[in-house]
């Protein structure tokens, strides 16, 4: 038997207990640096099993560190379950459904990812016990990946600073290797204060703050037109001063999330921005306080670790469904909007050519998917990817075209189609996982790789002095 065989035969043995801990998680729902019940349910787990926990790291209170072996290498196994908000539903209806409407929902698949890192260290722990292995497994429990990007502060507190490799995965509707390419990102508030007055009897008396927040977006987006294609700026009015439209509102909010493909980008932007918050200020006669409260670095593939990890998704794959299993999934496909279904079918085009229409017929993606883009979301593990040589990939856990962020996802989270994702993600990060700790001369060769992708840059470290993790 293999140690590929052996390690997924560890991870079955205990996959009841993998399974439960996700499906707790989803329960639980917590949203960013709230996920006290999360990390809890996690660092218990694996301190019962022998690993020398440590919480609170990086000034987190729900981050933790669970650490097994001693000396080098160092591997470390990323986790997350954070969740998101507004996105509350019922599991395994295709409807709609909230449990609370307004509640938070694992519309991002946090309850598996980190879960599944989780049993990856674990199983490593195992077979460190059983094969006498050398070196130090790491999981690392991260909170607020969703708009707070938590690792970033992780990274500027030194937690990775010994670490030898980074592994993670995502769950999504491909199995592939993650490229480089994920798109920095700085989240800031912009907050105007002007003068209340009675809108109708003396409105000249009064400087509205949402006046200005609405100046300030117009002129953002006029900004579009004038920026590089591949970056993105959204925003959110957070706080509109008031429900009385007879009263000049005296203090209003708006958040954005700006983004481009490097981090040096991003501050050109944010400063044209900025610019545009001033300004609306000079316009309306009041004044804005600018807070910068996170910032995502730009994901670095580290091509070595990549290989490995594609070889042992090559070595488990296919996962095989059941009938059961591909009507569930075919359910949650049939209730995709018809702009989801578009890009389903440009995907298909992509990845399959001339036979997308077979592969359009299929719920589930049972294989690996060959290059796929970086994509134009944000992550933190971008961060740690500027520290550590890193490696990332996707994993089937829901139905094709599911969109992301969506109460689908959530709806599918405790399914079997998810579940079955999770464990094979779990096996490919300790198959990797044990390629690092049992080969020095493999370590070496991705750091030097990595070394050579970065090309003499430096972490940019993009967060400001100031910035703590909080709840905001």
């Amino acid at each position: 038997m293999s140690y590929v065989e052996e390690l997924s035969k560890l991870i079955d043995n205990r996959k009841s207990a993998s399974e439960e801990i996700s499906d707790k998680i989803w329960g639980y729902a917590e949203s960013r640096f709230n996920e006290y019940k999360s990390y809890a349910e996690q660092a218990e787990y694996m301190k019962k099993l022998g690993f020398k926990v440590t919480v609170g790291i990086g000034g987190e209170e729900t981050a933790f560190v669970a650490e097994y072996g001693s000396g080098k290498p160092v591997v470390a196994l990323l986790g997350e379950y954070d969740a998101l908000s507004g996105l509350s539903q019922e599991a395994d209806v295709a409807e709609h459904t909230p449990v609370q409407v307004g509640g938070d929902g694992h519309g991002c698949g946090h309850n598996l990812l980190g879960t599944a890192s989780m049993a990856a260290a674990v199983a490593i722990k195992d077979y460190m016990d059983e094969k006498g292995l050398p070196g130090t497994i790491r999981y690392y429990g991260c909170p607020a990946e969703e708009n707070a990007g938590g690792k970033a502060f992780l990274v500027r507190e030194g937690c990775f600073n010994d670490c030898d490799i980074a592994i993670t995965w995502h769950p999504g509707w491909m199995n592939a290797v993650t490229p480089s390419g994920s798109l920095a990102n700085f989240r800031v508030f912009y907050t105007f204060h002007g003068t209340a007055s009675h809108a109708g009897g003396a409105p000249h008396l009064g400087r509205s703050a949402l006046d200005a927040v609405e100046i300030m977006d117009v002129g953002v987006n006029y900004m579009r037109e004038h920026m590089i294609d591949d970056a993105r700026i959204h925003y959110a009015i957070i706080n509109t001063g008031g429900t009385a439209p007879n009263v000049v509102q005296a203090e209003a909010q708006v958040l954005y999330a700006i983004r481009a493909p490097k981090v040096t980008q991003v501050k050109e932007l944010f400063e044209r921005v900025n610019n545009c918050a001033k300004g609306a200020a000079l316009i309306t006669g009041t004044t804005v306080d600018i807070r910068q409260v996170a910032a995502y670095s730009d994901y670095v593939a580290c091509d070595v670790v990549s290989d490995q990890i594609k070889k042992h998704m090559d070595e488990l794959l296919p996962i095989g469904y059941t009938d059961e299993e591909l009507a569930y999934a075919k359910k949650f496909q049939e209730v995709i909007t018809d702009l989801d279904r578009g890009n389903l079918k440009e995907t298909a085009k992509r990845v399959a050519g001339k036979d997308s229409a077979k592969l359009l017929e299929q719920p589930i993606w049972d294989f690996r998917v060959e290059n796929r883009s970086g994509g134009k979301g944000s992550t933190d593990v971008g961060d740690v990817s500027w520290v550590v040589p890193t490696g990332q990939f996707g994993a089937v856990t829901w139905a094709a075209g599911t969109p992301g962020h969506a109460w689908q996802i959530v709806a599918q989270g405790k399914g079997p189609v998810a579940k079955k994702g999770m464990i094979f993600a779990a096996k490919v990060m300790a198959a990797t996982a044990y390629d690092f700790l049992t080969n020095p001369e493999l370590v070496k060769q991705a750091h030097d790789n990595w070394l050579e992708i970065l090309d003499g840059e430096t972490y940019p470290g993009a967060l400001p002095p100031d910035a703590k993790p909080e709840i905001w």
